[in-house]
Parts: structure tokens; sequence; C-alpha cells
């Protein structure tokens, strides 16, 4: 096995541009959750990258108590909620009949759910839309919802079988041994024993889910049922022109969720994103 030395000059080199690449992702994040702390005429006489003089957090009480921005947080949480909940409960059977369960074409059942992550959901658009029109699903949390349960199907029960397939045989066949079915075998063996996949799943897919705007704007009309990206887009051209402080306040509450999430779980979804790939 080749060792190779690594020079003083190429490590500043590799520092310098991840500091480089740092700070243009981190500054709009930074320059966003500054504004939202200043007052009209702090974010007026004063350059964007400059600390807020004072603390002021008047924006976000205008941000909540001036529009319907919590209504569009409520409808949001619910979308994101029903439609993990449902891909986990599809996608994780799935991915254990194929995975443990010996039948002829297994491999083909998940090259078929694989197709699904080569259609575009624009070319999908003009067809639901009618669909949900003649059904009468359009400004309902289902139309939303069952796209996204979906479209995140194939990419999550091809996770869930690469998981599952480095799971011990012997685990399973000494439980159906001892007397267990095919479900209790699932439930209380299969499913903990896989929970960093089910991590990365619910993670990678709220991320998703949670600034979602296709659907969104194109089957919700109702602003009680919009969701935060729609509302946000709309609270930013109703308010923006007059009162920044409160878009950018907007933004952080949008954005806040995810961050929490990611930084609670960050760990979890490391772990999932390569114990997949790793053979014991």
């Amino acid at each position: 096995m080749k060792h190779y030395e690594i020079s003083r000059l190429q490590v500043v080199v590799f520092f310098a541009i991840a500091i480089a690449m740092l700070i243009v992702q981190v500054y709009p994040m930074f320059w966003v959750v500054a504004s939202s702390l200043k007052d009209g005429a702090d974010i007026a006489d004063n350059p964007p990258y400059s600390l807020p003089s004072h603390i002021f957090w008047g924006n976000y009480a205008r941000a909540l108590l001036r529009s319907r921005l919590v209504q569009y947080f409520v409808n949001s949480v619910v979308v994101a909620g029903l439609t993990l909940v449902g891909i986990v409960f599809l996608s994780a059977p799935a991915a254990f009949a194929i995975s443990k369960l010996s039948f002829k074409g297994s491999e083909r059942v998940l090259s078929f759910f694989l197709l699904g992550i080569m259609i575009p959901i624009f070319a999908c658009i003009i067809p639901m839309f009618m669909m949900y029109r003649t059904m009468g699903l359009r400004n309902t949390y289902f139309s939303l919802i069952l796209p996204q349960v979906g479209f995140g199907l194939p990419l999550c029960i091809y996770l869930y079988t690469s998981f599952m397939r480095f799971v011990p045989d012997s685990l399973l066949e000494a439980a159906l041994i001892d007397g267990a079915g095919t479900f209790q075998i699932f439930v209380r063996i299969m499913f903990p024993m896989i929970r960093n996949a089910t991590v990365t799943v619910v993670i990678y897919n709220f991320v998703n889910i949670w600034n979602e705007f296709t659907y969104a704007n194109t089957f919700m009309t109702k602003s009680s049922m919009k969701t935060l990206p729609i509302g946000l887009n709309d609270f930013v051209g109703e308010m923006g022109r007059r009162d920044w402080g409160a878009t950018f306040a907007a933004i952080v509450l949008a954005v806040l969720p995810t961050l929490i999430v990611y930084f609670l779980l960050n760990k979890k979804i490391m772990e999932g994103m390569v114990a997949g790939a790793i053979k014991e």
C-alpha cells in the first residue's frame, strides 16, 4: 500500500479553500439572522455584514402576529409528519420482503422500484393536477402527501434494503425457530436494528418535505392550507417592500426547524449514510 506525504503548502491550500467555502455557505445565513435582530433604522443605516447595534425582537413579534406564519408552520408540520410516517410505513416492510424473504424475482422488484428515481416530478404535475381536481383533493393535505410518499419510496426502499442485507440471517432464523412469525420478526428484531437507517430516511426526507415548493405551489390555493415555503413566498411579497426586518425574521423561523433537527441528529445521519456500504 502506497503512502503519500502531504506537504505543509498542500495543507494550507486545503484549509484556505475549506474556509473560503465555509464563508460562502455561512455568510447568507449570518446576514439574514443579523438583519432579523435589527430595527428599521439599523437595517437602513448600517451595512448588511454589520452586527446589530442592539438586539431587537420586534421583527419576530410582527412576523408571528401580523401574518399567517403560524398557520403555515402548522400545515408544514402536519404534511411532513404524515408523509414521513407513510414513507417509513411502506418502505421498511417492502425492503424487508425484498432482502430477507426468499421469493422469485425479488431483484426485479427492487429494480422496478428504483425506476421511480428516474422519473422527474415535473412530468407528473399536470396528470396529478387533473386527477386531484377530478377527485376533489386540491387544497387538502393528501395532495401534498401522496406524491411525496410516492417519489420518496424508491430511494428509501433501496437504503433500507442495503441495511437489511447485512443483518445476519441467523438472528431471523433463530426467532423463526422460537415460533415468531414474519410480522413479529420484522417489528421486534429487524426494525429496531435498522434505527440508523430510519433516522437517515426521516431526516433526508424531512428536509426535502419541509422545503418542498412545487407541489404546494401547484395544488394549494387557499391561504389556510399553504405550507411554509409558499406562505413565506407570499409573506415576502406582501411585507418585503416595507418591512425587511419582519421578512428576515420569518425566513429565520422557516429555516430553524431543519437546522435544529440536523444538528441534534447529525451523528446518526452520518452513521446511517455509511453503514449500509460497510460489510461486516
